[in-house]
C-alpha cells in the first residue's frame, strides 16, 4: 500500500469516529471499544492536530509545488533544479535537499517516470524514509520506570523553553505521572517566577531559590527534594547563555555532576527547546548546543506559526537529533509527541486529498465510457 493510500485511510477513520474524548473515554470504561481501539482513535487525533498545526506550512507548499508542477510537466533537470529551490525554501536544509532530489532522480529513473505529476508521493515517500532512517536515535522519550527520571531542558532565551517545560508538565501529569519542576535559570531576570507561574498553572511543584543563585545548587535540592516526594518526572530548566559557550559548557557540565550525585543514570534526556518560526536559525543553534552538551532530543516550539515546517527533517538528517515533541498550537495539550508519518501528513494533507479526487474522477470517466 503506498504511503497516500495509507494517509486516505487514516483521514477516513478520522472522519468516520467521534471527535471527544469523554465519547470516546465511556465507551472504553463500558467495554464498547477495546484497548487497541481507544489508541488507534488516539492516534488519529494527534494526525488531526498535526493537520491543524501545520496549516501555514502545508499552504505554503502546496501552493509552491503546484506552482512547479504547471510550470514543468516533464521530468528533467530544470525541473528537479526548481524542486531544489522550493524545498531550500522551505528550510528542508541544503544537504537534505540535495540527498532528497539525488534520490528522486535516481526514482525516476528506475521507474521510467516522465510526468512531473507522478512525482508527487515520491517525494512525500522520501521525505519519510529520509527521516525514518537518519541518526539511530529514538523519538521516544526515556522514562525511567523504576524511580525517578530526570530531564534537562536547554535551549536560548525567547525560543518557548519555559512554556514547553509547563506543557510537558501538564502532559505527563494527565497521564498519572507526579511532576516537578526546578528553576535553574537564575540568571534571566524574571525567569525564576515565570516558572513558577506555570507551576501553578498545571498544579506541580517548583523548586526554587533566590535569583543569582548557582544552578547547580537549585539542581542538588530539586532531585534530592523530589526523591523524596516520591516524584517520577523532574524537568530541570536551565540558563540559555549561548553567547558564551564556555561558560554554558562547564555550568551543564557542573549540574550534571551533581544531579549524578544523587541520580547516577540521570539526565535521562536532555531536550533542546528550539523556535521553528526561525528557521535556518534554529538549526544553527542546535548545532552549537550539540557542541557544548550531549542534546537528546528536540522540542520544536511554534510549528504552527512558520510556513517553513520543513525545519525538522534538516535537524533530524544533518545532526541525527530527533525532534521529540513539536509544539502546534497554544492549548496546554497542543505540544504533541513527534511522529514522522503525521508530520508528512500534516504538510501533504491537501495534496492527498486532491489525489483522491482526481482518481475520483477518472474512475467516474471510466464508467461514464
Amino acid at each position: 500500500m503506498g504511503i497516500f493510500d495509507r494517509f486516505r485511510r487514516k483521514k477516513k477513520k478520522q472522519e468516520e469516529q467521534p471527535a471527544s474524548l469523554e465519547v470516546q473515554t465511556d465507551k472504553l470504561d463500558d467495554g464498547l471499544i477495546s484497548l487497541d481501539e481507544f489508541e488507534e482513535w488516539e492516534q488519529e487525533q494527534l494526525s488531526y492536530k498535526f493537520e491543524v498545526g501545520l496549516k501555514k506550512s502545508r499552504d505554503k507548499f502546496q501552493q509552491d509545488i503546484n506552482a512547479l508542477m504547471s510550470r514543468y510537466r516533464t521530468v528533467d533537470e530544470d525541473f528537479f533544479e526548481a524542486l531544489e529551490e522550493v524545498l531550500i525554501s522551505a528550510d528542508v536544509g541544503f544537504n537534505t535537499v540535495m540527498e532528497l532530489t539525488e534520490e528522486l532522480r535516481r526514482e525516476a529513473q528506475l521507474r521510467n517516470i516522465t510526468e512531473t505529476s507522478d512525482l508527487r508521493e515520491t517525494i512525500v515517500e522520501k521525505m519519510v524514509e529520509i527521516y525514518e532512517r537518519n541518526g539511530d536515535a529514538s523519538d521516544e522519550m526515556t522514562i525511567n520506570e523504576e524511580g525517578l527520571t530526570v530531564v534537562l531542558m536547554v535551549g536560548v532565551n525567547g525560543v518557548g523553553k519555559t512554556t514547553s517545560i509547563g506543557k510537558l508538565a501538564h502532559k505527563y501529569t494527565q497521564e498519572g505521572k507526579k511532576v516537578m519542576l526546578a528553576a535553574g535559570d537564575t540568571f534571566r531576570a524574571g525567569a525564576i517566577n515565570q516558572l513558577q507561574v506555570w507551576g501553578d498553572r498545571v498544579g506541580v511543584d517548583v523548586i526554587k531559590q533566590a535569583e543569582g543563585s548557582d544552578p547547580a545548587a537549585v539542581m542538588f535540592d530539586a532531585v534530592n527534594a523530589a526523591k523524596k516526594r516520591g516524584a517520577d518526572i523532574l524537568l530541570c530548566d536551565t540558563a540559555g547563555r549561548l553567547q558564551n559557550k564556555g561558560n554554558l559548557m562547564n555550568e551543564l557540565s557542573k549540574i550534571k555532576k551533581v544531579i549524578q550525585k544523587v541520580v547516577p543514570e540521570a539526565p535521562h534526556e536532555v531536550l533542546l527547546v528550539l523556535d521553528a518560526t526561525t528557521g535556518q536559525n534554529a538549526l544553527s543553534q542546535a548545532k552549537a548546543f550539540k557542541e557544548v552538551t550531549d542534546v537528546t532530543g528536540i522540542i520544536l516550539s511554534k510549528l504552527d506559526g512558520t510556513a517553513k515546517g520543513g525545519i525538522v527533517l534538516a535537524i533530524k538528517n544533518e545532526l541525527g537529533i530527533p525532534v521529540k515533541f513539536v509544539g502546534l498550537g497554544e492549548q496546554l495539550d497542543d505540544l504533541q509527541p513527534f511522529d514522522a508519518e503525521n508530520y508528512v501528513y500534516g504538510l501533504f494533507a491537501d495534496m492527498i486529498q486532491e489525489s483522491e479526487t482526481l482518481e475520483e474522477k477518472l474512475e467516474e470517466d471510466k464508467d461514464d465510457e
